[in-house]
C-alpha cells in the first residue's frame, strides 16, 4: 500500500516515503494504489500521488499517450515525451483502425463537406436542438445493416454502454457478466444499482452456477472479441443457458462489428445467432474510424431507451462531421467486403510469424493478438526498446489485467502490408528474444 494510503477500514498503513525507493522501485506501485487516501480533505491524495508519478513516468508511465504526428496509419510518427524527440516512419500495431477507414480520402472528404456545411458541433443534446438530418441517415444505416428493428447512436462506445444497462437494469434485478467485461460495462452495472455477479471467463458451467436460484429480471452482458485477449466469446453455449434460465442477453460487438460474419455484422453473425441476442451494441471508434457508440434492437427497446438512456438524453449529439464521415465508412464496408478478406489474410500471415518464432500470442483468433509478458517490472524497459527499434506498440499493465499478466497488445488492420508486417513481427521476436521471452 502506497504512501497517502488509506485502508477501507479507515486505518492509516505502514509506508515510506517513495523518494526514498528510486524510480524503478516506483513501478511496485501503480493507480490502484492511489484510489483511498488518508486525510479528511479531498486533495489530501493529490501530494503522495504526484511524487509517486514524478517517478512511476520517467520510468515508464510517459509510453501511456504519446502524441501521434499523422493519421492512425500503418506507418505513424510520435513524439516521444520523455525525450521530447519525434521518433518517425514506426510500423504502427496499437491503433484499432481495422479496416484503414480513418484515412481514405473519401471519408475524409465526406467529413470536410459535412463540416462545411453544418459546422464543427451539433450544439445540442439529440433530444432537443442536436440532431441533425445526418444523424438520422446515420441511425437508419447502422439498423438496416445490423438487420434491425431500430437503431440508438451516442457520443461514445462509453457512454453507449452506461446508457444501455444503467436504462434498462434496476435496484434488485441481476446482470451477469465475464470476469473480462469492458469498464464501460461494468460501470454501467455500477450506475444502475442492479445486483452483479461475475462468471469466469468463458466458463459455461460458472455461468450457469450464477443464474441458478436468481428470480427475477436477468441480464447476461458479454463480448463478441474481448479487447485484451482477442478470444470470442462462447456464444452458442452462452445463449443456451441464458435462455433456459430465462435472461435476456446483450452482446458488446466493438471489437467485432464490421469485421466478423459473412456480411460484417459481427460475432452474433458469424455463430449464427444474430435473432437470439436480444441487444446488439457496437461502436464506430475502431473499425468505422470515428466516434461514437450504438444499440440496435427491437423498436420497442430503442424507443425506451431514448428516454431513459441518460447518457444520450444528457449529451451532445456526434459532430455533423463526424457523423457524414461514419455513413461514408459504413458505405465502404458495405461495398467493399475484399478489406475483410485482406484483414483476415494479415490477421493469419502474422499470427503464423509469432507462433513459429516462440511468441506467446496466448489464444487470440481474432484482429487483437496479445504478446504476453507476464512481467509487470519489465513491460515499459521491454516497450521502450520495441518503439526505439521501429514498432509502436502499448504496454498493457495491472490494473488493466490481472498483476502478472502484462503484454503487449497487438491490432492488425487491413491496410498493413506483409512486408510491414514481416518486419513488425521481426522486430518484435527480436526484442522479446533479448529478454528471453520467447519459447
Amino acid at each position: 500500500m502506497a504512501p497517502g494510503q488509506k485502508a477501507p477500514d479507515g486505518n492509516p498503513p505502514q509506508t515510506r516515503e517513495i523518494t526514498d525507493r528510486g524510480a524503478d522501485r516506483s513501478l511496485d506501485y501503480d493507480y490502484s494504489n492511489f484510489f483511498w487516501g488518508a486525510g479528511d480533505d479531498l486533495f489530501d491524495i493529490f501530494q503522495p500521488f504526484e511524487e509517486w508519478y514524478r517517478e512511476a513516468r520517467p520510468a515508464g508511465y510517459y509510453l501511456f499517450g504519446l502524441p501521434m504526428r499523422t493519421a492512425p496509419a500503418t506507418r505513424i510518427d510520435v513524439i516521444e515525451t520523455k525525450n521530447n524527440r519525434e521518433l518517425k516512419n514506426l510500423i504502427n500495431f496499437a491503433s484499432y483502425n481495422y479496416l484503414g477507414l480513418s484515412y481514405r480520402p473519401e471519408v475524409v472528404e465526406a467529413v470536410v463537406e459535412a463540416t462545411r456545411r453544418y459546422g464543427s458541433g451539433a450544439s445540442g443534446s439529440p433530444i432537443l436542438s442536436g440532431t441533425i438530418e445526418l444523424h438520422e441517415q446515420l441511425t437508419e444505416k447502422i439498423a438496416r445493416f445490423k438487420k434491425k428493428q431500430d437503431a440508438l447512436v451516442f457520443p461514445s462506445g462509453y457512454s453507449a454502454n452506461l446508457g444501455v444497462i444503467a436504462g434498462l437494469m434496476r435496484s434488485g434485478d441481476l446482470a451477469i457478466t465475464d470476469q473480462y467485461a469492458h469498464a464501460s460495462i461494468v460501470d454501467g452495472i455500477i450506475l444502475s444499482k442492479a445486483n452483479v455477479r461475475y462468471f469466469r471467463h468463458n466458463s459455461i458451467g460458472d455461468l450457469e452456477r450464477k443464474l441458478k436460484g436468481f428470480q427475477g429480471k436477468k441480464l447476461v452482458i458479454v463480448e463478441g472479441v474481448y479487447s485484451m485477449d482477442g478470444d470470442l466469446a462462447k456464444l452458442p453455449e452462452i445463449v443456451d443457458v441464458s435462455k433456459r434460465y430465462g435472461a435476456r442477453i446483450m452482446i458488446d460487438e466493438a471489437h467485432s462489428t464490421f469485421l466478423f460474419g459473412k456480411n460484417g455484422r459481427g460475432v452474433a453473425e458469424h455463430f449464427g445467432l444474430e435473432d437470439e441476442v436480444d441487444i446488439h451494441f457496437g461502436t464506430f471508434s475502431k473499425t468505422l474510424g470515428g466516434v461514437g457508440g450504438f444499440v440496435v434492437g427491437s423498436r420497442a427497446l430503442i424507443t425506451y431507451l431514448k428516454g431513459f438512456a441518460r447518457s444520450r438524453v444528457f449529451s451532445c449529439a456526434l459532430p455533423p462531421g463526424v457523423a457524414a464521415g461514419l455513413i461514408k465508412a459504413l458505405e465502404i464496408v458495405e461495398t467493399e467486403p475484399e478489406l475483410r478478406s485482406t484483414l483476415w489474410e494479415n490477421v493469419e500471415y502474422i499470427q503464423n510469424l509469432l507462433r513459429r518464432a516462440g511468441v506467446d500470442v496466448g489464444q487470440s483468433n481474432s484482429q487483437v493478438i496479445p504478446i504476453m509478458v507476464r512481467d509487470d517490472d519489465r513491460i515499459f524497459k521491454i516497450a521502450e526498446e520495441m518503439i526505439h527499434e521501429g514498432v509502436y506498440l502499448n504496454p498493457v499493465r495491472y490494473p488493466a489485467v490481472g498483476k502478472h499478466r502484462s503484454r503487449f497488445r497487438i491490432s492488425i488492420t487491413a491496410g498493413h502490408t506483409k512486408e510491414q508486417l514481416a518486419e513488425g513481427a521481426e522486430i518484435i521476436k527480436r526484442v522479446l528474444e533479448r529478454h528471453g521471452l520467447c519459447r
